[in-house]
């Protein structure tokens, strides 16, 4: 029988969810599980530096629906399933 894949917190991830016209950074980061991540806006130069240091693994970004109201092409929201940018974007129903 394999042995399962431990929670590895040596690995961090990124995953770009817009590069504002502000200059500003909106990204996910993650240590260990993809899944499990803490929204971050940085600049864009605080976010290479970022990224550098904790050595981040690039994910696939975020691909937005051309629709404010339309959820995002990989992102469908329900009741427990929500960002801080799902709020502040859209209204839930």
């Amino acid at each position: 029988m394999p042995q399962p894949i431990g929670f590895d917190t040596s690995r961090t991830f990124v995953r770009v969810v817009e590069h504002r016209p502000d200059g500003f950074v909106e990204f996910h980061f993650s240590i260990g599980e993809p899944s499990l991540f803490v929204e971050m806006l940085l600049t864009e130069p605080a976010f290479a530096e970022f990224c550098a240091l904790h050595r981040t693994e690039l994910l696939d970004p975020i691909v937005h629906s051309d629709t404010e109201n339309e959820p995002d092409v990989d992102h469908v929201v329900d009741d427990w399933d929500w960002t801080m940018r799902d709020a502040a974007q859209r209204r839930f129903r």
